[in-house]
């Protein structure tokens, strides 16, 4: 089971949300952690000047699809808008949820997949995504 469901990408993703370690001087950052597996996670953003994400920092322990969902949020994150990571963040719940058909505009979301018939992993994926739209908004805000 443990292979089919931990694909080779996924193990791969997982290990580039390693390479993103917390920032030393973020913008904004957002500490979330779900309760029903305990996977937790800190979110550091760090915004350029025409308000898109210019870097991302964690400090995360999640299971191997968690690990896997902020390894695509921090290579997809870079250039995007706050306004554009909250929709992907909505878009991912939606898509693991079943109330949409096709996952978010994000590269490399397929890796997803096995994990949406795993109902027990869809916190664990959406914290990244989640924690990053909600730092992204708080650094947006500070500016304001």
């Amino acid at each position: 089971m443990t292979g089919n469901l931990y694909s080779p990408e996924i193990l791969r993703l997982a290990m580039i949300a390693g390479a993103h370690q917390r920032l030393a001087t973020p913008d904004a950052s957002v500490s979330a952690r779900t309760p029903v597996c305990g996977s937790s996670i800190t979110t550091d953003i760090a915004m350029d000047g025409d308000g898109r994400v210019a870097a991302v920092g964690f400090d995360l322990s999640a299971c191997a699809f968690g690990q896997a969902a902020a390894g695509l949020f921090a290579q997809g994150a870079v250039g995007r808008t706050a306004e554009q990571l909250a929709l992907a963040a909505e878009g991912l719940a939606a898509w693991l949820g079943g109330y949409r058909a096709v996952p978010p505009d994000w590269p490399q979301m397929e890796a997803l997949v096995p994990a949406r018939q795993r109902s027990a992993r869809h916190e664990a994926i959406l914290l990244a995504f989640r924690s990053g739209a909600s730092a992204a908004q708080r650094a947006m805000l500070g500016r304001g």
